[in-house]
């Protein structure tokens, strides 16, 4: 049995373009009558036109009595199917007598016209003429039999209609072609895609038109951004592998030893399972960077704000203060986890080593989002502030910490293609600016 996939694309579009074939053949046919029967119509109208002109040209030039024209007409309507009634002097004439009867109230109406008279089958094409001759009024009528035309007519229409219904199979069956050809790029497509999966090829290569190309292009990012992800992973996996090794190594050894654990040797246990949670802490936050590709979007307001009430619980102590001219763009192309972790990173760095007053300022323009972040700390020195964000790089051991938060903020501008940069703040401390791109072309 025939199955038909009325979901198909190809369905839709044959669906379409035959119904459109159909009702342009359809229509066209029927105007073709309508057209035909008027232009035949208004081609005998003019020539009965002509022919009582020229008997009332005759009749005004008397080269022929009334009565003889009318019989000599009269004789040749059996051949032509041509007849005249004429009403001149008070008398009626006719030549055909069948005819006058039903004509005569045509005589009493005014104007020359071209009339349409139907008697049973028959339909007659009659003209009125109205003249004057010799002081005296006169109506001439002019017909012709005109259903022997509609007739011919009806046969050439017919004609046509079946010449158009060929044409239109001819139409389907090019119509079939050209929406298989079209389609063609979607089905090397899906190919591509069972490739893919088969691990047989690594990104899409295809020539389609102009309308699949951004979508060949999404298709090869999210690709290479799974591929980046995985790449992220395994690195994590292997750095995590790398950096817990000896510290676990050494607590191990230390369990299984017979030598008592003094408070010293406590200690450098409690700091090295620190270090391997700090690792894992900060290989967690670099696995969970989704990049420009996630597809979600932060809205700034909502999040800047909650994470400045949030780290005003954490610090009590500190006053935090947020300003921001987002204007119409709240929502910007940033995965709303990326924007958190990035101005969560800043803040709560500065949050550590400001004495009072930590202030954030963001901005959002057409095409770039700005964060400015200042503190009224002790600040970094002129010389070490290029050596921020290396990881594991500790400028001050009075507070708490690893190093890692501002490598995973260096980490996280870099997938979005921004930059940053740290300078003095003209509150004392550090100002950390930084700058994302939001319009043109992300990089992976």
């Amino acid at each position: 049995m025939l199955h038909i996939d009325r979901r198909s694309l190809r369905f839709r579009l044959l669906a379409w373009l035959g119904g459109v074939a159909l009702f342009v053949v359809v229509t066209t046919w029927l105007l073709h009558g309508i057209l035909l029967q008027n232009l035949a119509r208004d081609f005998l109208g003019e020539r009965l036109q002509r022919e009582a002109d020229h008997a009332v040209t005759q009749l005004e030039q008397g080269e022929a009595a009334v009565p003889a024209a009318l019989d000599s007409v009269s004789q040749g309507y059996q051949v032509f199917h041509h007849l005249y009634v004429l009403r001149f002097n008070g008398s009626v004439s006719a030549s055909d007598p069948q005819w006058q009867q039903q004509l005569a109230p045509l005589l009493d109406e005014s104007g020359d016209a071209l009339i349409d008279v139907n008697r049973g089958e028959q339909h007659m094409l009659v003209y009125r003429r109205h003249f004057e001759w010799q002081g005296t009024q006169g109506v001439l009528l002019v017909g012709e039999d005109f259903s022997q035309v509609e007739e011919g007519l009806a046969t050439l229409h017919w004609w046509v209609g079946g010449i158009a219904s060929v044409l239109l199979g001819m139409l389907i069956i090019l119509n079939m072609l050209a929406v298989n050809r079209g389609l063609k790029p979607l089905w090397q497509l899906r190919q591509q895609l069972e490739a893919l999966r088969a691990g047989k090829r690594d990104r899409l290569s295809l020539i389609a038109p102009s309308e699949l190309d951004e979508l060949v292009d999404q298709l090869n990012w999210f690709m290479d951004d799974i591929d980046l992800r995985l790449k992220r992973s395994r690195e994590s996996v292997a750095n995590l592998s790398h950096a817990l090794k000896t510290p676990l190594a050494a607590v191990t050894q230390v369990l299984r030893g017979n030598r008592p654990i003094d408070e010293n040797r406590r200690h450098k246990l409690l700091s090295r399972i620190e270090d391997i949670n700090a690792q894992l802490d900060a290989e967690l936050r670099r696995s969970r960077i989704a990049g420009p590709n996630a597809g979600r979007m932060a809205n700034v307001t909502r999040d800047s704000s909650r994470l400045i009430e949030m780290f005003r619980s954490l610090y009590p102590e500190r006053i935090f203060n947020l300003s921001h001219s987002a204007g119409e763009k709240d929502q910007v192309p940033i995965e709303a986890h990326d924007f958190s972790e990035i101005l969560g990173i800043v803040l709560d760095n500065a949050g550590k080593w400001a004495n009072r007053c930590v202030n954030c300022d963001i901005a959002v323009s057409a095409t770039t989002l700005t964060l400015t972040i200042d503190d009224d700390g002790l600040g970094v020195a002129e010389e070490d502030l290029s050596r921020l964000g290396e990881r594991g790089t500790r400028l001050d051991e009075r507070r708490p910490g690893y190093g890692l938060g501002l490598s995973i903020l260096a980490q996280l501008i870099a997938r979005y293609s921004g930059y940053s940069y740290y300078e003095r703040s003209p509150l004392g401390g550090l100002r950390v600016t930084i700058a994302l791109p939001l319009a043109g072309e992300l990089a992976n």
